[in-house]
């Protein structure tokens, strides 16, 4: 969570990624963010983001964020 959260920060300095619960809704990211974010969690957790994983609620929170990391390095 803490190299997520370090990830998130680098991206978007300033905001409470911890307690932020509507990134996509409020606009905190937007696609580019998300598009940037996908290369550098694919790299960081050794996953692969793919479009059909691109979805708001997979980036909506951290959590959401974590529990699709953690389902991908399941899967893969």
């Amino acid at each position: 969570m803490e190299e997520l959260l370090d990830i998130l920060s680098g991206l978007k300095p300033g905001v409470d990624f911890k307690n932020e619960k509507n990134l996509i809704e409020d606009h905190i990211l937007d696609s580019l963010d998300v598009m940037n974010l996908t290369v550098e969690l694919n790299d960081e957790f050794d996953i692969e983001i793919t479009p059909l994983d691109i979805l708001p609620e997979n980036f909506q929170s951290v959590d959401a964020m974590y529990a699709l990391i953690t389902r991908l390095q399941d899967e893969g």
